[in-house]
């Protein structure tokens, strides 16, 4: 396969208006923290794009009861048709201010500009679109009449997909008449408080929407409060059990959405060229940061020699470099924390006898980088094959039967998601009925959409997040 040579096609950063320092979101304006304040990069580049403050007990504190007054005083008692006309308008600016949002979610996070511009943002957008349309209706959620808002919700998101979490969080809350106080990952918190300001912009009442920045700590503050109504909670399966811990014992509602250790299955009639992009789209996608990534492939063994000789001259052909060029398949890893995972992890599939194979690349100087990576003669024993990396790995296996393929699929404490290439529709029905996963994709991979529920099983957590599912989950039956 050619690779071709493009110029480099940087997209601007003048776009966006970056300030030195940024501060809280709490009851409609910017304030300071109590917190030691932090420091947010450019994984890129390591360059310090800007000085965030930290909320300390009391500022979360100071959010919730703002929240509390919003739900109590305007957002809880508003009707429905009249909360839907703020979604729209917070959808309409999002779309309108999309190459804005799409470059600082590139700079705080490391993604290709490809990726937030065409994949990121625009979903976004179709969130608060989709939700906007629910809020007048709740009554055909699913839950009887007059369904009710729970109240206050704090909601943790992580860093992989900041302002998309936000979304699949901040919105559905709001179409059900919950207040928010959201807390982004101290890496990637800039697309949070710029969403702070389209909130203000779309003349939202004070205290619907309240962001709170920091680390771990930040966290825990939130998600115990006792004034707290909802917890819903994107991250790692560890962060989930801790939370889960802390919740126990309330009458909060919990959503999960954890770890993944996703299989993607290719049988020996899939489509080639479109599997091949599917493996690819599975797991190098967001340089492998994502929960559903396809990052155990099960390929059946009469073919797996082609579709390994085709995926190792696809993976020759990804452009590794500055996530704001359009050209750029594969941007940096947000962290040197991050980095440091991904290296260790992949060091014991050598050590256990696994063959490694990177994609020949030219990995920048400065930033955090990772080579798109796969793992042949991998078995079910080996760690790169049972723990979730998060990164651009890929572990290769083999089966010859759909039942050792359902039965390798299925050998992982996470259940989140799954990905079946076949040209046989009966295959792909039975496949689904029988994969412990959350979320099974045929013939494609890493597909999302507003109206479609996603969620996992066993250590992926619980509770769904998007379509009427997702929105139930913000609501409460009439008594």
């Amino acid at each position: 396969m050619p690779k071709f040579e493009y110029a480099p096609a940087p997209e601007s950063r003048s776009i966006v208006d970056l300030q030195a320092s940024y501060g809280l979101f709490v009851d409609g304006e910017f304030t300071d923290g109590g917190g030691t304040a932090f420091k947010t990069v450019n994984p890129a580049t390591e360059e310090v794009l800007a000085e965030v403050a930290e909320a300390n007990e009391d500022d979360v504190d100071r959010a919730v009861r703002a929240a509390r007054r919003a739900y109590d005083r305007v957002w809880g008692p508003m009707p429905g048709r009249e909360r839907a006309k703020y979604l729209f308008r917070i959808a309409r600016i999002l779309a309108e201010r999309s190459r804005e949002f799409a470059v600082l979610e590139t700079l705080d996070n490391g993604k290709p500009i490809k990726e937030s511009r065409d994949v990121d943002v625009p979903l976004v957008s179709q969130w608060f679109f989709y939700h906007a349309g629910w809020a007048d209706k709740l009554d055909h959620a699913g839950l009887g009449p007059n369904p009710q808002p729970l109240g206050v919700a704090a909601q943790v998101i992580p860093w992989n997909f900041p302002l998309l979490m936000l979304a699949w969080k901040v919105a559905p809350a709001l179409a059900a008449g919950n207040t928010v106080v959201l807390k982004p990952a101290e890496t990637t918190p800039l697309t949070a408080l710029l969403f702070a300001d389209v909130c203000r912009q779309a003349e939202l009442p004070a205290g619907v929407v309240n962001i709170v920045t920091g680390a771990g700590e930040t966290g825990r503050h939130l998600v115990s409060h006792p004034d707290v109504n909802k917890v819903a909670f994107t991250g790692s399966t560890p962060v989930g059990r801790e939370i889960a811990r802390a919740v126990a014992g309330t009458d909060k509602r919990l959503t999960l959405e954890l770890g993944g250790k996703a299989a993607n299955i290719v049988f020996d009639d899939a489509p080639m060229d479109q599997a091949v992009e599917g493996i690819v789209r599975g797991i190098f996608f967001n340089q492998g940061h994502v929960c559903c990534a396809g990052s155990r492939l099960l390929v059946q063994e009469s073919v797996a020699e082609e579709v390994l000789d085709r995926l190792k001259t696809r993976m020759a052909t990804l452009r590794l470099g500055d996530p704001l060029d359009k050209n750029t398949d594969v941007g940096a890893i947000n962290s040197a924390e991050q980095l440091g995972r991904i290296r260790d992890l992949a060091a014991t599939g050598d050590d256990e006898g696994a063959d490694r194979w990177s994609a020949p690349c030219e990995l920048p100087e400065r930033g955090y980088w990772y080579a798109p990576t796969i793992f042949t003669g991998v078995t079910q024993a080996h760690r790169i094959a049972r723990e979730e990396i998060f990164g651009p790995v890929l572990s290769v296996l083999t089966f010859r039967t759909p039942a050792e393929a359902i039965e390798k699929a299925n050998n992982t404490p996470y259940g989140l998601s799954a990905g079946v290439w076949t040209e046989k529709g009966s295959r792909i029905l039975a496949m689904a009925d029988q994969l412990r996963a959350g979320v099974v994709w045929a013939n494609t991979f890493n597909q999302f959409d507003p109206a479609s529920p996603f969620g996992g099983y066993k250590e992926s957590g619980y509770g769904r997040e998007g379509g009427r599912h997702g929105l139930s989950s913000y609501l409460e039956a009439s008594r």
